[in-house]
């Protein structure tokens, strides 16, 4: 027998070994967050009408994940080109947008897009893109990852909790993709510390195939909810009782640190509004202070809801009021339009189907007067 033929298991073993570690080198050297994602969805089973979220996958079919790749293969505006009589709205905002407790079709996404709207000759699509967590930072980071899908028109709807400068990194969706924010940062300045300790920054070995593990495994269970979400259309629980928004509130006059007179326009994060509005090039967008409970219980003198006290949100309005003004944007404050808490389910911000219905019918007339591009 040729010597040169045989096989030598050691050698063969220690190849194997030199692959492996170079496979993992090779994946270590790009950041966890970049690169495409091969989905299921859209083409096996339908795309998910919003971003993939969940703490109870075994009853939402859903669950959380930060790989905004793999969020967005998900999706079913990734689902193809961008139809020719399609006029395209993408929705930017935190849970009240993504709609906690509420069904896909009763989102104000599903509400607007129940309306058959037509907007610049075109048949308007509205997509919801809304994601549960308060930061602007997180809404551009997503609306910046957005601008791929050549939308016509941006609705982002916010509100003073997702302003302040210390909750900027602290949504789990910014601090797993700080490579993504370091883009941002740079591009448009923005006034962040990439050496905050909020934002993970994973190791040579955490970068690895088996330092991913367990966000490739997320992928995978992401797949697999797939096909009970198509089946179901049920992306999240809905439990039978839950506790309401509060109502009854606490003299409380502070607001994330601050006393009455502290809080400063420079204590929040108006530059990331403005670099929005920059991310979006000549797509118009339509801002939005969006609706809240307005209590009329205990303390409700000293605080509107669980979240404000009145002096900050009063002060928040005018801030906000005035730099939309200045800087010539179209804005629509709706802070009031719903008061009543019958309109909120568990939370001061969460609207019910009805209230989205409302909502959704206010914003037409704005959404119908703005330019076309």
């Amino acid at each position: 027998m040729d010597s040169r033929s045989e096989v030598r298991p050691l050698a063969v073993l220690w190849k194997g070994v030199l692959l492996f570690l170079l496979v993992n080198l090779l994946v270590a050297a790009f950041p966890p967050e970049s690169g495409t994602s091969v989905s299921l969805y859209n083409r096996l089973f339908a795309g998910r009408e919003r971003l993939p979220f969940g703490e109870t996958p075994a009853q939402s079919y859903n669950l959380s994940l930060f790989d905004l790749e793999a969020m967005f293969a998900s999706h079913l505006i990734a689902g193809g080109p961008k139809p020719a009589q399609e006029y395209r709205v993408i929705l930017i905002g935190d849970s009240s947008v993504w709609g906690t407790l509420l069904r896909p079709e009763e989102t104000l996404a599903g509400r607007l897009n129940a309306l058959n709207l037509t907007l610049c000759g075109r048949e308007a699509r509205f997509y919801n893109l809304g994601y549960p967590s308060l930061s602007l930072t997180k809404d551009l980071l997503l609306l910046d990852a957005a601008m791929r899908y050549d939308p016509d028109r941006i609705i982002w709807l916010t509100t003073l909790e997702s302003f302040p400068l210390e909750v900027q990194l602290t949504s789990p969706l910014v601090a797993h993709n700080a490579s993504r924010l370091d883009a941002l940062m740079a591009r448009y300045d923005l006034p962040f510390d990439p050496a905050d300790p909020a934002l993970e920054r994973p190791s040579l070995w955490e970068r690895t195939l088996i330092g991913r593990r367990r966000a490739i495994a997320d992928r995978f269970r992401l797949q697999a909810y797939g096909v009970l979400w198509s089946a179901t259309g049920v992306d999240q629980a809905y439990p039978l009782d839950y506790p309401r928004a509060q109502t009854e509130l606490e003299a409380d006059l502070s607001f994330h640190g601050f006393r009455p007179g502290e809080l400063q326009e420079a204590d929040l994060a108006f530059e990331v509004l403005e670099a929005g509005f920059v991310a979006a090039g000549d797509t118009p967008v339509l801002l939005v202070n969006e609706p809240m409970l307005i209590s009329r219980g205990e303390n409700s003198d000293l605080r509107y809801n669980f979240f404000y006290p009145r002096w900050a949100y009063d002060d928040y309005r005018q801030w906000l009021a005035q730099r939309a003004e200045r800087l010539g944007w179209d804005y629509l404050d709706l802070w009031d339009l719903l008061p009543d808490p019958v309109h909120y389910t568990n939370s001061a911000i969460h609207l019910t189907p009805q209230a989205e219905a409302v909502l959704a019918e206010t914003l037409v007339p704005a959404i119908s007067q703005m330019p076309c591009p």
